[in-house]
């Protein structure tokens, strides 16, 4: 991101300090008389080792809410945005989520990036009724009625990555992952899903998110011989496998899948020898074509220029989060908690820059596209599309038909 793009970014993305962020669609619906604004929480890392991928979401918000606002807001009210940086810490996530449900009594939560800073704010969001979106990509299994997640699971996009990447190299894979339980329990995903398919997982390695050196691993790797690496590495610090494989002489030798490469930004700050050739899965690639993701990505450079961090899955099912809420009040009626989330169980769809995205009541979880693709030439070359993909992870585990009360996440048995 350019000095210039940064300033006009952290100018109007709403960091801890700088409070309310009112957009000039709210200012010339306030001017019109319109009642008091429905406060719209956004929670998301702007700075620290996720800020790469939490600027995006920020702007996701910002854009969404612009719309709807252009558009006569909700219930002849404007939206306005409370945002907040936690900076990659998760106390302060625990003391931002407190703050936007006591004192700033906003409407609706979208926030969180790592699943550990979702399982630090989740339960504040449930003691305190305060609706919430989690729109990241995830290793499934949460099962809360108070919470939406938008993002993928590993049914809907490892069970694509893991077969695709074993026929293009062979059946012995070798695992790296982040030491959380994103990494550890998407690890398991992604053995399960080369056990289904023939292959062999010769090693399961987990790496603190601070851990930038990995010489010693990759003499493991070299050492183990295999014929794929499935990576789950998790932030900037882990970027420096890659940097590290390359220099090592193995870039080519040995492929790489990733369900994580990408989500912050790294086939762009990368050198193209070091990229070139990961293989991914997301719910959305910047790259798709078609019209609705085009619009969504020239909106996004038209309103804050061509620097700003590559647009994943995180950035595009903020987006899509934020006008899936927005339809799940103009059918309620209200912003009451429990009509909304009535509301959206209803099956609410939403045509996005992904796809069509459908709230699947049982799990609240989306039923969306996912798609394969490859980077070539520092760009994702998308490869394939599933539409209509659903949860089935946490589906096998969460059912809020039967058992509304529920509230945990599950570790589904593989």
């Amino acid at each position: 991101m350019s000095d210039v793009t940064r300033r006009k970014f952290l100018g109007s993305a709403g960091m801890a300090t700088a409070g309310l962020v009112a957009s000039p669609a709210v200012l010339r619906l306030t001017a019109l008389g319109a009642e008091a604004p429905i406060l719209v929480g956004s929670l998301h890392d702007q700075s620290g080792a996720l800020g790469t991928s939490g600027q995006p979401m920020v702007l996701s918000v910002e854009l969404a809410v612009d719309e709807i606002n252009a558009a006569g807001g909700l219930l002849g009210r404007p939206l306005k945005i409370v945002s907040y940086d936690p900076q990659s810490n998760i106390q302060l996530y625990s003391q931002y989520a407190q703050q936007l449900a006591l004192k700033d009594k906003v409407a609706v939560v979208h926030g969180g990036i790592t699943s550990a800073s979702r399982e630090a704010i989740r339960p504040v969001f449930d003691r305190f009724k305060t609706l919430y979106f989690y729109n990241t990509l995830y290793e499934g299994g949460v099962c809360d009625r108070n919470e939406f997640c938008l993002g993928t699971t590993p049914a809907q996009t490892v069970e694509k990555l893991v077969p695709n990447a074993m026929g293009k190299s062979g059946k012995k894979a070798y695992i790296i992952a982040a030491d959380y339980n994103y990494g550890q329990i998407t690890a398991k995903w992604m053995t399960k899903y080369c056990q289904d398919n023939g292959g062999t997982v010769l090693a399961t390695e987990f790496f603190p998110l601070d851990v930038t050196n990995f010489g010693p691993t990759i003499s493991k790797i070299q050492a183990a011989k295999p014929d794929l690496i499935l990576s789950a590495l998790v932030g900037g610090n882990h970027t420096a496998f890659y940097r590290q494989w390359t220099a090592a002489g193995m870039k080519g030798q040995i492929p790489i899948a990733s369900t994580t490469f990408g989500l912050v930004n790294e086939p762009s700050t990368l050198d193209a020898k070091e990229s070139e050739g990961i293989m991914g899965a997301y719910g959305y690639f910047q790259e798709l074509t078609t019209p609705a993701s085009k619009a969504y990505i020239d909106k996004l450079h038209a309103k804050y220029g061509q620097g700003i961090p590559y647009v994943s899955e995180l950035a595009c099912a903020t987006y899509e989060g934020v006008h899936i809420w927005a339809e799940g009040v103009r059918k309620a009626g209200t912003i009451d908690r429990m009509k909304v989330i009535e509301a959206l169980e209803g099956g609410i769809s939403y045509d996005g820059p992904s796809g069509t995205v459908t709230v699947d009541k049982p799990t609240h979880h989306a039923i969306r596209s996912a798609y394969l693709a490859t980077v070539h030439d520092k760009l994702w070359d998308v490869t394939g599309s599933y539409p209509n993909q659903k949860p089935l992870d946490t589906a096998a585990v969460c059912d809020l038909v039967k058992n509304p009360n529920d509230n945990q996440q599950y570790v589904v048995k593989i």
